[in-house]
């Protein structure tokens, strides 16, 4: 019976370091794997017999579990926008069929990229879950795909127009009234804009000033008529209009605006103020120094990145950006405790406790 015993007793000690064998050795096989969380053997000894008048002795050992560990790892940067990395506890979502199984899994791997339906996937294909955000960029509370094939910066209407210049006070007077179809003959100076209508189509838009007496002007703004409502294609026609007048020291003393935009098909007439405040009157030549507008055409997505919160900032090709969604990470009790579903995923495991699931902060 001792030699029995002693050949059981090697025989699981042996089989037990084996087992051990098989974990280190799966440590060292992913040790390229993104997200891959090592495990070690926790041996344990098994129940001793006890000998009369000899003490006890053991009967080998056993593999009493083998422990996940859920530790951070070293942090790489890849230059890919979609990559992502989380910096302490927790796990990114992801949503599929794994292995022909339909089912909500977690990783730490955050290798993600965008499918040809402009999900943002892992690389096995399964929707990286999170919160989508509304046309304002306000990220929601569900849960859910992220998914950008649709997502656009709708256009925005030109409200203001400003220009900054100066207006040469030594220009000569004109007599003539300022005549729209020979713009260039009754004026002393123009400068071009663009403004855009609700629909974010664009109108080139000529500005045109004209020295009516000594300290005194008048402008007008005009579009191709083709684009306005009733308007005649080829003639210009005048949308806005007014004075301005400056004293001595030619400061611009005072302003007035006139007139109405009606683009075709488009909110009409659209609100449209030209700032014309830091217009002066000194002594040099006409010169337009700055000039800005703030509407815009509509734009399809051209690029995404990822904050470190996990905010999704969308760029859209009129050069506008704005929140498309948020990325979720959910967290365990235990998540040691978690089940390796292969793949670089773990699955629930009723050890683990329920997820709480969350925005990244």
């Amino acid at each position: 019976m001792s030699l029995m015993t002693s050949l059981y007793t090697g025989t699981i000690g042996m089989q037990s370091n084996s087992l051990d064998l098989s974990v280190i050795g799966d440590n060292i096989a992913n040790a390229n794997t993104i997200g891959f969380k090592g495990s070690r053997t926790a041996f344990e000894d098994m129940m001793a017999q006890s000998m009369i008048g000899s003490g006890q002795r053991g009967l080998g050992s056993n593999v009493q579990a083998i422990q996940k560990l859920i530790t951070q790892g070293a942090l790489t940067t890849t230059g890919l926008a979609t990559d992502l990395a989380l910096q302490g506890n927790g796990f990114f979502v992801v949503k599929g069929n794994h292995n022909g199984t339909d089912g909500q899994y977690y990783t730490r791997a955050g290798q993600f990229t965008l499918d040809r339906d402009g999900n943002l996937v892992n690389l096995d294909g399964l929707k990286v879950q999170g919160f989508a955000a509304d046309n304002n960029g306000v990220v929601g509370a569900t849960l859910g795909d992220l998914q950008f094939s649709s997502a656009t910066a709708p256009p925005r209407a030109t409200a203001n127009v400003r220009i900054t210049a100066n207006l040469n006070p030594e220009e000569a007077p004109i007599t003539a009234a300022f005549d729209p179809a020979n713009p260039d003959a009754t004026s002393n100076f123009k400068t071009s804009t663009v403004v855009y209508d609700s629909l974010g189509k664009q109108h080139s838009v000529d500005v045109y000033w004209r020295m009516s007496a000594v300290g005194t002007w008048d402008w007008h703004a005009l579009t191709d008529g083709a684009n306005l409502q009733g308007g005649t294609a080829g003639t210009m026609t005048e949308i806005a209009g007014g004075t301005m007048t400056f004293d001595a020291s030619g400061n611009q003393t005072a302003f007035t605006q006139l007139g109405a935009f009606n683009p075709i098909g488009a909110v009409n007439p659209q609100p449209l103020a030209f700032d014309f405040s830091q217009i002066t009157q000194y002594a040099r030549a006409e010169a337009v120094t700055f000039q800005s507008q703030d509407g815009y055409a509509s734009g399809t997505l051209a690029n995404i990145n990822i904050d470190t919160d996990g905010s999704i900032i969308g760029t859209f090709s009129n050069g506008q950006s704005r929140t498309l969604g948020q990325v979720a990470v959910a967290d365990f009790e235990a998540a040691d405790q978690l089940e390796r579903a292969g793949g670089n995923l773990f699955s629930d495991a009723p050890g683990a406790g329920q997820p709480v699931i969350g925005k990244a902060a």
